[in-house]
């Protein structure tokens, strides 16, 4: 038995288990549960709740401290929507956000309305707190909308005042200019399956183009300083839809005067490390072969959890386990720096009151009750280790994801296997001794023997596999160490699945000024020479681990299943007698799931003896 064989039948064993564990849940006290109305900003206390990856709360850590208390440490990591709980925000220690202009929303029945996503109050308060905010512009209202569902009058100029695209683009960003100066325009284009729950457009590509480049038009027009992006692609809807929009700007004899009518390329990327690198390398590389050095951001980015025990998915999109979230983040983020991507955002902070209708899963770092999944701590950690970087490289990508992040002063490298079974990393010195720290924050000294580090990486859960590795690598871990000068040692490495994607790209370090938009580099180059700048902020982190209960080194795999945590809510003595009866009934169908999954995996075992 192979080890993806090996593999199959944890995660069968795993499934079983889950849906054992979801009998035990039906009968439980936290069945009863009901989806929360919207709540205001919790108090500290409330916000830092933390979780284990079975639901169970956990003692408070203290709050981390930054370099500059209360402010973003890193311009270039983000979180959607992080209005939605402030004080969350803060401490997760993102650096912007992205609020939802949804036309039909913002003027219901005429451009005489005017109910924005968030209040003045509220955008003062996110700019106060040192966070960026950029605008998504999208939707179409009917009272503006051609017999296609397209805005009216989208084939006329820009400065026409029946172009009503025109009109609300030019509007918004002049009302905002100063306060918010960047703006995506639309989401997901590339989506053509009207029964999709992502599908926003109906029109064609060409119609798009049009859309894209009457929101560039007017947005310089209303205000000269606005940095506008191009929506975000899926990529996997249609491969070629970006190419395709690109030769349709180059056939504009406007378009290289404007800019090709955006000035940052947007994608949206979920579930797949290996996905991330790929489809951002597979732009970058687009927009180099038609000479272009727009930057390249990552503005969603998450793989949601189906086995959270106040949200279990039914109808799940790919098997990803509560800390196999956690661990997708450290390792999407590192798989988008080195693919040359300027900045990076999480969808999204928090579950709110109506994502269950809008979303099939939870997305949120945080639970509507305000407590934290795992993957909150997990990009807390890798915030403060990941700030700094100015040039990122993808080392191994075979069955160990190696990164290396060149930092002021340090070289960090970001390590995971991609297969069931523990891996070892080497990684080359360029000092005696490193920090190796987990992704919960956990860290430990190590010493280099022979100019090499020498890392034991637990095997990762792996319950989704693609082509031959783990759609999710295990645990994470930092390896910090100081550059002192020594030429690093080389390192013997396997065959690497693609020996096209080691060189790193220079990162952008510091917030661009919207007037001064940074260019990123088409072509490969080396990472600038580092100066020696005092230790980052992580290494003085307290360990969000303790937070999130989450063995020191030990492999995703070895977490136990999801089981509810318990209420808050004050009962009498006949409901806990109840629940009491319905805990235990919970226990008899958990047991009973067990029993049928070994006996499964008994009976598989055996067949596969007989077989041979």
């Amino acid at each position: 038995m192979n080890i993806f064989t090996m593999a199959r039948v944890r995660r069968a064993f795993s499934m079983l288990v889950l849906i054992a564990v979801g009998g035990a849940l039906s009968n439980g006290p936290a069945a009863a549960q009901t989806e929360p109305t919207a709540t205001t900003e919790a108090t500290p206390a409330a916000s830092e709740t933390a979780t284990t990856s079975d639901g169970a709360a956990a003692e408070s850590p203290t709050p981390t401290p930054s370099p500059t208390p209360g402010r973003p440490i890193d311009i270039r990591f983000g979180v959607i929507e992080s209005y939605e709980d402030p004080g969350a925000a803060g401490r997760l220690g993102v650096a912007w956000t992205r609020a939802r202009f949804q036309w039909a929303d913002v003027e219901p029945t005429g451009p005489d309305d005017w109910e924005p996503p968030l209040d003045d109050e509220a955008l003062a308060a996110e700019l106060a707190a040192g966070r960026e905010v950029v605008g998504l512009l999208i939707g179409v209202p009917q009272w503006a909308r051609d017999r296609r569902g397209l805005p009216r009058g989208l084939a006329l100029p820009p400065d026409d005042p029946d172009n009503t695209w025109a009109v609300f683009v030019g509007d918004v960003v002049a009302r905002y200019a100063g306060r918010i100066d960047r703006w995506i325009i639309w989401n997901e284009p590339d989506i053509d399956d009207r029964d999709a729950p992502g599908h926003t457009w109906d029109g064609t590509a060409a119609e798009f183009f049009q859309l894209q480049r009457t929101a560039y038009l007017a947005a310089k027009a209303a205000n000269p300083k606005a940095v506008i992006h191009l929506a975000a692609f899926t990529y996997f809807w249609d491969p070629g839809y970006f190419a395709h929009f690109l030769d349709l700007a180059a056939a504009d004899p406007d378009a290289a005067a404007n800019n090709y009518y955006f000035d940052v390329a947007t994608a949206h990327l979920y579930f797949q490390p290996n996905g991330v690198y790929n489809v951002l390398y597979a732009f970058r590389q687009v927009m180099d072969d038609r000479g272009l050095a727009h930057p390249l951001w990552l503005v969603e980015t998450n793989a949601p959890p189906m086995n959270d025990p106040y949200w279990v998915v039914d109808n799940w999109t790919l098997a990803v386990d509560l800390n196999e979230q956690a661990a997708f983040i450290p390792q999407s983020i590192a798989a988008a720096l080195a693919a040359g991507a300027e900045r990076v955002a999480v969808y999204k902070l928090k579950d709110t009151a109506g994502d269950r209708a809008a979303n099939p899963e939870p997305f949120g770092l945080i639970r509507w009750d305000e407590s934290r999944r795992p993957a909150f701590d997990a990009y807390r950690v890798a915030i403060r280790l990941m700030a700094g970087t100015t040039a990122a490289t993808r080392e191994r990508w075979d069955g160990v994801g190696q990164v290396r992040l060149s930092q002021p002063g340090q070289t960090t490298t970001v390590l995971f296997t991609r297969l069931p079974d523990g891996q070892t990393a080497r990684v080359a010195a360029t000092a005696d001794e490193a920090e190796l720290i987990d992704m919960w924050g956990e860290r430990e000294t190590i010493t280099a023997e022979a100019g090499v580090f020498t890392v034991e990486l637990p095997g990762a859960l792996c319950l989704q596999t693609i082509a031959d590795y783990c759609m999710i690598g295990g645990t994470t871990y930092y390896l910090i160490q100081a550059d002192d000068g020594r030429p690093p040692a080389t390192v013997s490495r396997p065959t690497e699945e693609s020996a096209t994607t080691a060189t790193p790209r220079p990162l952008a370090t510091t917030a661009p000024s919207p007037t001064n938009e940074p260019t990123i580099t088409p072509s490969p180059t080396t990472a600038p020479t580092s100066t020696p700048l005092p230790t980052l902020t992580a290494t003085t982190m307290p360990s969000p681990r303790a937070a999130t209960a989450t063995p020191v080194a030990a492999a995703v795999a070895e977490q136990p299943p999801a089981t509810p945590a318990a209420e808050a809510t004050p009962v009498n003595a006949g409901a806990a007698g109840a629940s009491g009866l319905a805990s235990y009934s919970g226990l008899v169908v958990l047991g009973l799931g067990v029993a049928l999954g070994l006996g499964l995996l008994g009976w598989g075992l055996a067949g596969r003896r007989a077989g041979k």
